[in-house]
């Protein structure tokens, strides 16, 4: 497996740090979307995350990564399943989906091979279905043909993904934290696609010299000897793994005031934006960073985590 540059070594950043923790505590956020400049550590936030993240409970064996304590109804594999469903541990996934993936590449296909020596019709799961109750990463999504944008807004919308493939039907669960990331002076994201995200980091190119020059030590160090420097930061790693793991279990039984509600509602109608996803995005992720920093007072962060 090859080695990731370590979550809690990227200098600097903090609100792309901060957003793409947030929505880890709570995935109804909504996702995040990162736009900045080139070589600003967008993408290898997002690709750490892999190994940040902590391990799940799911159904053995299932292609779609289903909680063993409520199976997805349009699941196949597990409402067929004639005995009673194992369960197994593996990290969250986190999916890349490129620009140049085919459209059965990411809703899934026949198997060929099945096809070939069975000589039945069967399913091959797609990166959606890799992608169930875990996150899905798109670099370049402003870039991302206009067919493919149709069709994560529908899955992002209901939840299931339908395929109808030679003869084939298949409804399976893919419900996932949506994260893209892009230069915006590359071309603009569409509006059904951009209103998807709960969270939207701008990020800029650091302007300190003292991290700047932190910045490349570390990287070179990293392309040197990327097993020994992910080792140097394995207890930050563990450290931060195990706060997001209290921060989740804290979260139901975090409360938002009136006042918070009422900055959130205020914020969204100051701001003229359309709808009330702003409001809900604003009033999840203050809830997910009070349960991260429990001593911080809701009403006070509640409108500076989200520049929706």
């Amino acid at each position: 497996m090859q080695q990731s540059f370590p979550f809690v070594a990227i200098v600097g950043q903090e609100e792309l740090k901060l957003a793409i923790l947030l929505t880890v505590i709570d995935p109804s956020i909504g996702g995040v979307l990162v736009t900045g400049h080139r070589g600003t550590a967008k993408s290898t936030a997002v690709r750490a995350l892999a190994q940040l993240l902590p391990v799940t409970s799911v159904v053995a064996g299932c292609p779609y990564n289903c909680d063993p304590a409520s199976p997805a109804p349009e699941c196949l594999h597990c409402s067929r399943a004639s005995s009673a469903l194992k369960a197994t541990r593996r990290p969250v996934p986190v999916v890349d989906l490129p620009l140049g993936a085919t459209e059965d590449r990411v809703v899934g296909s026949v198997d060929i091979e099945r096809a070939l020596i069975d000589g039945v019709q069967a399913f091959s799961p797609g990166l959606l279905a890799a992608a169930h109750r875990g996150f899905l990463y798109i670099d370049e999504v402003n870039l991302l043909e206009d067919h493919l944008v149709d069709l994560l807004l529908d899955v992002a919308a209901s939840g299931v993904n339908v395929v109808e493939r030679e003869g084939l039907s298949i409804r399976h669960p893919a419900r996932f934290v949506l994260v893209g990331s892009g230069n915006p002076e590359e071309g603009d994201l569409r509006p059904q696609l951009l209103d998807r995200f709960g969270l939207h980091a701008r990020i800029r190119t650091v302007s300190d010299v003292t991290q700047r020059v932190e910045i490349v030590r570390r990287r070179l160090a990293f392309e040197t000897d990327p097993v020994a420097f992910g080792k140097r930061y394995s207890s930050a790693q563990a450290k931060l793994r195990r706060a997001l793991v209290a921060a989740i279990a804290r979260r139901s039984k975090v409360e938002v005031s009136h006042e918070a509600l009422l900055l959130a509602a205020r914020l969204c109608d100051l701001l003229a934006i359309d709808g009330h996803r702003g409001e809900l995005a604003i009033t999840r992720a203050a809830l997910a960073l009070a349960a991260y920093e429990p001593r911080t007072p809701l009403a006070q962060r509640s409108a500076g985590t989200c520049s929706r």
